[in-house]
């Protein structure tokens, strides 16, 4: 599906609003392997910065990349510990 990441899981969020998509993906990357790619698929557009400042600010994971387009917000994810 996407050709730069090898998704382990998609997590849907959309018509979620802070701080639900990042309490989401938390608990979504809790569940994977260490080396594995979470999507997240978010409507809210906060959560550009809110997905970035909590994978800067945590240990563990590492934000990939963020793509945004038609009202939707990719987020990719790597479990790295």
């Amino acid at each position: 599906m996407n050709a730069e990441f090898d998704i382990a899981e998609t997590l849907d969020v959309k018509g979620a609003s802070c701080p639900m998509p990042v309490v989401k993906t938390k608990s979504a990357i809790d569940d994977l392997d260490v080396g594995d790619v979470l999507e997240v698929l978010a409507t809210d557009p906060g959560s550009m910065s809110d997905i970035d400042g909590w994978a800067a600010g945590t240990e563990g994971v590492e934000l990939l990349a963020q793509k945004e387009g038609d009202d939707l917000y990719k987020h990719y994810v790597r479990k790295t510990e």
